[in-house]
């Protein structure tokens, strides 16, 4: 064996080994169903010892019993955490608390748990929600929100479904729990339960415009495919809610996510959509659909977003009656708001 073969080798290893070492030290920091002090002082210990015997380990030349502690401890850890099951029964954040579900009746669909919240700041809010039947024959459009808050590579996504006049938006999102946030790292190992908001455009767009400190940067565009393929994929999004409701899933922060869980539910209803990078780095996720040719193609895609964006508007229509229209009046695609 050549010299730089073992090299390669002892980098290969060490690479899965500390990458396990590390993965269940996150593991039982973030999934142990304890205190955080506890959690803490428990993975920082397995942590602790197991870099000291593998420093012990290297020094003696001897990684028998060190590979054996690896391999059982990782292999217990999957198992613990392959069985972790979701639950829709915690004591949920009020923005979460009510699960969104749907009665169809022929062209009827009855979405119960609509999120029309009263914000004084993002968490200083009455809560409000309602139920509404919507007539399937008035469904004729459809809209990409994306939503920047860290720069151009990430971006919260998610569809608005125009009824005429009316719209819903439904933004997948994280269900937490009572003095839970938001972590990217938690969102690997099973921290949240999948979370579908159903809710007034000014609910969802305003609280993101207006409300958020700092206030996060919005974009709406107009997707352009046709009107039974729009009711076909918000069925299938009403199908969801009533699964979610009796079985729910875990968020994941790679695979089950807000961008990934939208292009699940376009695959449904279009087939084979061929996977893309920009997929995943949900920021270019909009430019990937106008290069399918689902936006606005008079315009090159920098130009479309820079006209798409719509946090002033957002602003100056605060609780305006007609936010929807007066957010989109003068968008691409659109006629005076309609």
């Amino acid at each position: 064996m050549t010299r730089v073969l073992k090299i390669l080798l002892l980098i290969v290893a060490g690479t899965v080994v500390v990458g396990s070492m590390g993965w269940v030290s996150l593991l039982l920091w973030f999934t142990l169903p304890a205190s955080d002090d506890i959690r803490t002082v428990v993975a920082a210990a397995y942590a602790a010892v197991t870099a000291g015997a593998l420093l012990f380990s290297l020094g003696r030349r001897r990684f028998t019993g060190i590979l054996t502690f690896l391999v059982v401890s990782f292999a217990a850890a999957l198992v613990w955490w392959s069985n972790i099951e979701p639950s829709n029964d915690r004591q949920w954040l009020r923005d979460v608390a009510k699960p969104a579900t749907a009665e169809i009746d022929g062209d009827l669909v009855t979405l119960r748990n609509i999120r029309d919240f009263d914000y004084r700041s993002e968490f200083d809010y009455t809560p409000r929600w309602y139920d509404k039947t919507f007539d399937l024959r008035a469904l004729d459009s459809l809209d990409l929100i994306a939503v920047y808050w860290m720069g151009d590579a990430i971006a919260h996504t998610f569809l608005s479904f125009g009824f005429a006049d009316e719209r819903v938006a439904i933004s997948i999102e994280t269900r937490k729990e009572e003095g839970e946030d938001y972590s990217t790292l938690a969102g690997f190992f099973r921290r949240y339960e999948l979370y579908y908001v159903v809710a007034d455009e000014k609910d969802l767009i305003g609280l993101r415009t207006t409300y958020r400190d700092p206030n996060e940067d919005v974009y709406l565009y107009k997707v352009n495919v046709p009107k039974e393929k729009i009711q076909e994929l918000f069925l299938h999004y009403a199908g969801t809610l009533n699964r979610l409701s009796k079985q729910p899933e875990f968020y994941n922060t790679a695979t089950t996510n807000c961008t990934t869980n939208l292009v699940t539910n376009v695959r449904a209803i279009a087939g084979q959509v061929p996977f893309s990078w920009k997929m995943l780095l949900s920021g270019y996720f909009a430019e990937l659909v106008y290069e399918r040719g689902a936006l606005d193609q008079d315009l090159p895609f920098d130009d479309l977003r820079q006209l798409s964006y719509i946090n002033k508007r957002s602003q100056a229509a605060n609780g305006a009656a007609d936010y929807s229209q007066r957010i989109r009046r003068g968008l691409p695609g659109y006629l005076n708001g309609h």
